[in-house]
C-alpha cells in the first residue's frame, strides 16, 4: 500500500526508524538531516538565519546523519508513538480526507474530478529564525511585482526608459489592453500572490515561479493543517507551530477594504469556473470558511455598469469579486469571446469603478518566467533595494545574448514557453537525444521570443512516508502573500508539493503530485486567534437566506430529484432481485415481468419518453419487444444489470446526483456530503456486477436504500427550513410523485396480470407494505392499494401527500404579495390536489370495455402533466433568474437591491 494515496483506507503497518533507515541523497540538501561532516551547532546557526542559510555549504554526504535541531521535537514524538499508534492515527487522517470529499482534478486521471487529495503524514518544518528572513524576502518580491504591474498598466515608464523590452510586454497575451489606465483603489494590482520556492544544493532558497492571476492552494494548505493538527495535537503544540487564521483574517480585511462602495458591509463573492475545475473543492471550502457566496459566471449580471448577484429574491449588488478564473475568461465581451465562464460587461464595470476584483484583471502579466532575468535590476530601480530572494537562473531567448547562452548550454536547461500556456510541458533538454536537441534549437531560433529557459536545479528533499518507510523526495514550497496595511503579509506556512514517484522530474498538483503540511515554528508564544467569533462577542440575530443564487437553487432542485429517482430505482431493483431468488427456488413468479417493465419505463430511461397524452397507448403489453422472454433467473438478472447501466438507470442517476451535489458543496453539511461520498462509491458497483450472486446484490441494494434514506433523514431533521431546503425538497416531492405514477401506470392499467403478489410488490416498492398490513391484514385488494398510494394524505409516500407538500412549498416561493389572483404554480397544485381529493377509488379500479382502467390512466396522465408543468414553471420563474435593465428603476439606494419582477424565460434544465 502507498500510504500517501488517501483513497487506500486499509490499515498500514508503519515501521519508521528515522535515524537508521532514512538517508539523504548525495549532492542534495536534505531538510531534516544535518550533513554528516558538519557539526550540529555550526549548521544550525546557518539554518536559523535566512541570510546565512543563503550561503551555507553544499551537502555531499550520504552517510547516517543527525536530525536538524528544529526537527528534533517532531522526530522524538513520532518515535514515542510507535508503529501501531501511528498507523491508527494516519488511518483516521485518511478517513477524514475521504469523508470530507477533499479532491483535486488531475488532467488525464481516469478518476477525474473524483480523484482524492494526496496528503503525506510527515509535515515540512521550517525554523522560526529562517522563516523571519524568508518572510521579509517574500514581502519584498510581492511589493516589487505590484509596482511593476502598476507601471505597466499605468505610465509605462519601465518601457520608455528601456528597463523592460516592449516586445516582452506587448507580445504577452496576458497584457490586457482593455484595462490599461484603470485606476485601482490604493493602486493595488496584487491583492494575493503565490511564489513557488525550492532550496538548491548549497542551501539557498530560490523562486521557481510566481502565481499572480488567481493563486490556488491556500485552502488545501488550511485543510492539510486541520487534518495534521488533529492527528498530532501534542506534536503540533510542542513544535510551537504558527497558526494560519491570521493570514485569512487579513485576507478578509483586504477584500473588505477593496470595496469601492458600501465598505462597512460589502457583498463579496468568490467566482469559480465551476465544479469541473481542478481546485473546485478548495474554492467551495474557502468560500465557506471566509463566509463568501460561491458563484459561477452565470450567477452574475451587469446592469448599468454594476455587477449583481442573481438570487431568488432579486438582484443584489456585488462590491468585490475574489476570482479563481484566468484573466481572459472573465468577460466574453471584451476579453475572450468563446468563454462561457465569465460575466459579460465585467471589464466595463471595473473601468467604471463599480466593482473590485482580486486579483485585478491583467495581473497574469507578471506570471511569465521571461520577467525573472529583469527583476534584480528592477528591484534596485523601483525599490532602491537589493533583491533578497533570487529567481532560478532564467534566460529569455528574445534577447540574443540569452538565446546564445541557452543554445550553447542546452544540455543543462529546462525550456518552457515564455508565456503561460495551459497544457504546455517543460522540456528537460538533458533527456533529449541529439537529434531532438537540434530540433529544439531550430524551434528556438525560429521564434526566440516564445521561449524561456531555466537552469536545471536539484531540489532539496524532505521525508515522505512511502508504504511503511520514510524516504527522501524533492519538494516545492508554495507560499502565499496578501496585501495588508500598505504592504504584504505572508502565510506562516504554505503548501508543500512532493512527487508521488521517484521518477517525476517536473511535478505539480495538476500532474499527480502529493502534498505536505508546512509547519513554521514560532520563537515565542503561539497566537490562539481564530476566525470563529469569540464567545462573548455580540452577534446580530438573523434568519436570512434569501440571497440563494438561482443556479444553486436549480442544482438543489435537481439534487432532490436525482436522490429520489435513485431511491425508486434501487427499490425496484431490490424487489426484482428478491423475486429472482424466489424464481430460482419456486419456479415462475408472475409479477416479475411487470416489475421489469416498471424498471424499464422509469423517468429518464431510454424507454420512458412517450408524451403523457399517449399514456394508454404506450402502456407496455405482454408482447413488449424490448423485454425478451427470460426463461431462467440468470437471464432476468442480466436484464436487470443492463437496466442499471442504461441512460436514466441507477448508474447514470448516481453520477448525475454526484455532479449536482459537487456544484452545491458549500451549501450542504459534512454529514450530507459523507452520504454523497458513500453513494459515489455505490455508483461504481453496478458496472462490476457480472458474475455476482443474487444474495450479494440484494445486500448491496439494501445498503443503498439505507444510505438514501439517511439523506432524506438529514434533509428532514437537520436542514433549516430556508430556501436551500425548500428547493431540494420540492425536487424530491415532484420526483416521488412522478415515480409513483410511473409504477402504477406500468403495473395496474391492464388488469390481466393483477394478483396479490403483484400488489404486494407494488406496496414494497412504495415502502407502504407494513402500513397496508396493519390496516387490512393479509387481504390484498386493488382498491385499498390505490387509495394508500394515490389518495391517502397520511402516507408520506402517496401522490396526494406530495401535492400537499408542493402546495406548501409553492406558497413559500418569492412573489409579489399584492397579486389578487393565483400564480401559475399555485393553480397547478391547487387543481391537482382537488382532483385527487375528489377521486372515486371504485371508479379508478373499474376496467372499461377494452379491459383497461381508463379512469385511472386519465388521472395518472393529469398528475404527470401537472408535475411536468410545475417543473417547467419553477425552472422558468426561479431557476433561470435573470432581469432586464429596465428593472433597475426599482433600485433601493440604501440596500442596492432590486425587487423581484418578471423574469427571463430562458430555462436551464439539468435533466438528462
Amino acid at each position: 500500500m502507498s500510504s500517501i494515496e488517501t483513497e487506500d483506507l486499509k490499515s498500514a503497518t508503519v515501521d519508521i526508524q528515522w535515524r537508521k533507515n532514512y538517508a539523504a541523497l548525495p549532492g542534495v540538501y536534505d531538510e531534516m538531516l544535518l550533513p554528516h561532516a558538519a557539526g550540529a551547532h555550526s549548521l544550525q546557526q546557518s539554518q536559523d538565519s535566512f541570510s546565512q542559510s543563503q550561503s551555507s555549504g553544499s551537502l555531499n554526504e550520504n552517510e547516517s546523519a543527525a536530525i536538524r535541531p528544529h526537527w528534533s521535537v517532531f522526530v522524538e514524538h513520532i518515535d514515542q508513538l510507535g508503529q501501531k499508534e501511528l498507523s491508527r492515527r494516519w488511518d483516521f487522517a485518511k478517513r477524514l480526507l475521504h469523508e470530507n470529499g477533499v479532491s483535486y482534478n488531475v488532467y488525464g486521471d481516469p478518476r477525474g474530478i473524483d480523484r482524492p487529495w494526496v496528503l503525506d503524514a510527515v509535515p515540512f518544518l521550517i525554523s522560526a529564525r529562517e522563516w523571519s528572513g524568508l518572510e521579509m524576502a517574500l514581502t519584498q518580491r510581492t511589493r516589487l511585482l505590484n509596482v511593476i504591474l502598476a507601471d505597466l498598466y499605468g505610465p509605462q515608464k519601465l518601457l520608455k526608459d528601456g528597463k523592460l523590452p516592449p516586445e516582452l510586454i506587448y507580445a504577452h497575451p496576458g497584457f490586457l489592453r482593455p484595462v490599461h489606465g484603470v485606476a485601482l483603489p490604493a493602486n493595488i494590482h496584487l491583492h494575493l500572490h503565490s511564489a513557488d520556492l525550492v532550496r538548491t544544493p548549497d542551501g539557498r532558497w530560490t523562486v521557481m515561479g510566481d502565481r499572480t492571476q488567481a493563486p490556488s492552494g491556500a485552502g488545501y494548505a488550511l485543510e492539510n493543517r486541520i487534518v495534521l493538527s488533529r492527528i498530532f495535537p501534542e506534536v503540533f503544540k510542542d513544535c510551537q507551530v504558527q497558526r494560519l487564521a491570521q493570514f485569512f483574517r487579513r485576507m478578509r480585511e483586504t477584500l473588505r477594504a477593496a470595496a469601492p462602495h458600501n465598505r462597512d458591509n460589502p457583498r463579496i463573492v468568490l467566482l469559480t469556473p465551476g465544479p469541473y475545475n481542478e481546485t473546485y473543492f478548495e474554492q467551495a471550502y474557502l468560500a465557506r470558511y471566509l463566509g463568501y457566496t460561491l458563484v459561477e459566471g452565470g450567477d452574475l449580471a451587469v446592469r448599468d455598469q454594476c455587477v449583481y448577484l442573481k438570487t431568488l429574491g432579486g438582484l443584489h449588488r456585488v462590491d468585490v469579486i475574489l476570482r479563481r478564473m484566468d484573466d481572459d475568461y472573465c468577460d466574453p465581451l471584451e476579453l475572450r469571446a468563446d468563454s462561457f465562464l465569465g460575466v459579460p460587461g465585467l471589464v466595463q464595470s471595473v473601468r467604471s469603478g463599480n466593482v473590485a476584483i482580486a486579483n485585478p484583471l491583467g495581473s497574469g502579466l507578471a506570471e511569465t518566467d521571461a520577467l525573472k532575468p529583469f527583476l534584480p535590476v528592477l528591484c534596485k530601480h523601483l525599490l532602491s533595494e537589493e533583491l533578497l530572494l533570487p529567481s532560478a537562473p532564467s534566460y529569455w531567448c528574445g534577447q540574443k545574448n540569452d538565446m546564445d547562452y541557452v543554445l550553447d548550454n542546452l544540455g543543462k536547461m529546462v525550456v518552457k514557453p515564455a508565456y503561460p500556456q495551459r497544457g504546455a510541458e517543460s522540456i528537460f533538454a538533458s533527456n533529449l537525444a541529439a537529434a531532438q536537441r537540434e530540433l529544439l534549437k531550430a524551434k528556438v531560433r525560429a521564434k526566440p521570443w516564445s521561449y524561456v529557459a531555466q537552469e536545471e536545479i536539484a531540489f532539496s528533499t524532505v521525508p515522505v512516508m512511502i508504504g511503511n518507510q520514510i524516504q527522501p523526495r524533492n519538494a516545492v514550497l508554495r507560499t502565499y502573500m496578501v496585501a495588508s496595511e500598505g504592504s504584504y503579509s505572508v502565510m506562516p506556512g504554505g503548501l508543500t508539493q512532493v512527487p508521488t514517484s521517484d521518477t517525476m522530474q517536473a511535478f505539480s498538483l495538476q500532474h499527480g503530485a502529493g502534498s505536505k503540511d508546512t509547519w513554521v515554528q514560532s520563537s515565542g508564544p503561539v497566537s490562539n486567534f481564530s476566525l470563529l467569533r469569540h464567545e462573548n462577542e455580540p452577534i446580530e440575530l438573523t434568519r436570512g437566506g434569501s440571497d440563494l443564487p438561482s443556479r444553486v437553487a436549480d442544482n438543489l432542485f435537481w439534487l432532490g430529484r436525482y436522490v429520489e429517482r435513485a431511491e425508486n430505482n434501487v427499490r425496484l431493483m431490490r424487489s426484482i432481485a428478491n423475486r429472482l431468488s424466489e424464481k430460482s427456488i419456486w419456479g415462475e413468479v408472475r409479477e416479475l415481468g411487470d416489475l421489469m417493465r416498471a424498471l424499464r419505463h422509469q423517468p429518464g430511461t431510454r424507454s420512458a419518453g412517450a408524451p403523457p397524452s399517449d399514456a394508454i397507448a404506450s402502456q407496455p403489453s405482454e408482447e413488449d419487444p424490448e423485454l425478451p422472454d427470460a426463461d431462467a433467473p440468470s437471464d432476468e438478472l442480466k436484464l436487470l444489470l443492463e437496466e442499471s447501466r442504461s441512460p436514466g438507470g441507477l448508474y447514470s442517476t448516481l453520477q448525475l446526483m454526484q455532479g449536482v451535489a459537487r456544484s452545491v458543496r458549500d451549501r450542504i453539511s459534512n454529514d450530507t456530503w459523507r452520504v454523497m461520498n458513500s453513494l459515489a462509491e455505490d455508483a461504481v458497483w453496478p458496472k462490476q456486477l457480472d458474475g455476482t450472486g443474487l444474495t450479494e446484490i440484494v445486500q448491496r441494494l439494501n445498503a443503498m436504500v439505507a444510505t438514501l434514506a439517511s439523506f432524506g433523514g438529514l434533509a428532514s431533521e437537520s436542514m433549516t427550513r430556508g430556501q436551500v431546503w425548500l428547493f431540494m425538497d420540492m425536487g424530491r416531492r415532484l420526483e416521488r410523485a412522478i415515480n409513483m405514477v410511473g409504477l402504477l401506470r406500468s403495473t395496474l392499467i391492464t388488469p390481466v396480470r393483477e394478483d396479490g403478489s403483484l400488489l404486494e410488490a407494488i406496496l414494497e416498492v412504495g415502502d407502504s407494505f407494513m402500513t397496508y398490513r396493519r390496516r387490512y391484514l393479509a387481504n390484498l385488494q386493488l382498491a385499498p392499494v390505490i387509495d394508500l398510494l394515490l389518495c391517502d394524505e397520511t402516507n408520506p409516500r402517496s401522490v396526494v401527500f406530495q401535492y400537499v407538500m408542493l402546495q406548501e412549498h409553492v406558497e413559500a416561493l418569492p412573489r409579489d404579495q399584492t397579486l389578487a389572483h393565483l400564480t401559475p404554480e399555485q393553480r397547478v397544485t391547487v387543481g391537482g390536489l382537488a382532483a385527487l381529493r375528489l377521486a372515486n377509488i371504485e371508479e379508478l379500479c373499474e376496467p372499461d370495455a377494452h379491459d383497461k382502467r381508463t379512469n385511472l390512466a386519465h388521472l395518472l396522465t393529469q398528475i404527470e402533466e401537472d408535475m411536468t408543468t410545475l417543473s417547467d414553471i419553477v425552472t422558468r420563474q426561479f431557476l433561470s433568474h435573470a432581469q432586464t435593465s429596465r428593472q433597475l428603476a426599482s433600485l433601493d439606494s440604501k440596500t442596492h437591491d432590486l425587487k423581484p419582477s418578471i423574469l427571463d424565460p430562458e430555462i436551464l434544465n439539468l435533466e438528462p
